[in-house]
This record gives structure tokens, C-alpha cells and sequence, in this order.
């Protein structure tokens, strides 16, 4: 199941009210969801990550929608995550803020990610550590802990590479690749495996 049982209905008046194509991707480690505006159709297309945990996939879902609702509205005369979008995403979300919906370890980082949403909720640690929690098991990441869990100069491995972490820089982290000297930025939400 994608979303929790509560919230089904609930997306599902949002597709009836501004019909959309829905599509659940494969997936991509740059985004965990999309839309994008294509001229040639009358029916836009939203697309989400297969591997969302069911709460993670909902914020998506509501985030998408927020996009397509802000385009039917305003066109191309906003920003893809100006205050239009931050409007509409905030308006799309406060019916389900509540504890019928999430559970509370999530709600209280979501209500305050909610009052300035960034661009991604990968950005906000607090929601994104609680929201982890719900995450499917996986044989192949039970080991791994998020980056900004270890200490600088603590070695770990990142698809199949050894790297050494470095000093944070916001949302991101100065990390060396050990073999090849070379420094990388890497998202303190980067799910590694400490050496």
C-alpha cells in the first residue's frame, strides 16, 4: 500500500478535482517524485517513487499536486517553489495534518516544515530522520545510518565507494573519496554504511 488508509479518499478528490496522469516510477535517487508541463497534452503527468514509505509517498503526492494545481492557476508566472507553490502545497496539506493521517513522531516536523516548505522535504533532517522510520525493511540497508549521524573523519562506504567525512555545509557534507583523493559534497541524508 502507497498511502495510508486515511488519506486514500482524500487523494483521490485531489485527482478528480484537476485530473492528472499517475504514474509510479521506478526509483531515481535525484528526486522522489515530478511533474513537469508538457503543451502537447491536455493531461499532465505526475510521477513517484516506488520505494516511498507510505507517509513519504503521500508528502510527495500532495507536493506534486501543488505543482500542477499552481500551473493551472498561474501558468508559467511563478517560481517552480516560489510563494504560490508554498501557498497552494501548505492549502493542499492542512486537512491532513492530523493524527488520523500521520503519526505523531512525524507530525510535529511536518507542521513546521509546513509553515515555509522548502523546494524538497529531503532538505528538513528532522522530518526526513522521523520519516525514515517507516521505511520498508531492506536486507540491504539495515547497516546504514544517515551521514550527518557520524562523526567528521569517520570513513564509510557510498555506492560501493570508500569515502572519509568531512565538514557540513548546510544540507550538504565535504567528504574524501579515500582512493582517489577526490572531495566530493554529499547530502547529510545519505543513507551510508559506516567502515
Amino acid at each position: 500500500m502507497h498511502l495510508p488508509l486515511s488519506a486514500i479518499s482524500y487523494c483521490l478528490d485531489l485527482w478528480q478535482n484537476t485530473p492528472f496522469s499517475f504514474k509510479v516510477q521506478k526509483p531515481r535517487s535525484s528526486k522522489l517524485g515530478d511533474f513537469r508541463y508538457r503543451k502537447d497534452r491536455k493531461i499532465q503527468t505526475i510521477t513517484i517513487n516506488s520505494d516511498l514509505n507510505r507517509f513519504q509517498f503521500l508528502l510527495t503526492y500532495v507536493h506534486e499536486v501543488a505543482h500542477l494545481r499552481t500551473f493551472e492557476k498561474h501558468g508559467n508566472a511563478h517560481s517552480p517553489h516560489g510563494i504560490e507553490w508554498k501557498k497552494e502545497f501548505q492549502n493542499l496539506m492542512w486537512p491532513i495534518l492530523n493524527d488520523s493521517v500521520f503519526p505523531k513522531d512525524i507530525l510535529i516536523p511536518l507542521r513546521h516544515h509546513m509553515q515555509s516548505p522548502a523546494a524538497s522535504s529531503s532538505r528538513d533532517l528532522f522530518l526526513m530522520k522521523e520519516m525514515s522510520k517507516y521505511d520498508l525493511p531492506n536486507e540491504f540497508i539495515s547497516d546504514q545510518v544517515f551521514l550527518s549521524d557520524l562523526l567528521p573523519g569517520k570513513e564509510f562506504l557510498l555506492s560501493g565507494r570508500k569515502f572519509k567525512k568531512g565538514e557540513t555545509r548546510r544540507t550538504r557534507v565535504l567528504c574524501e573519496e579515500i582512493e582517489s583523493g577526490r572531495k566530493f559534497l554529499v547530502s547529510r541524508l545519505a543513507k551510508v554504511k559506516p567502515i
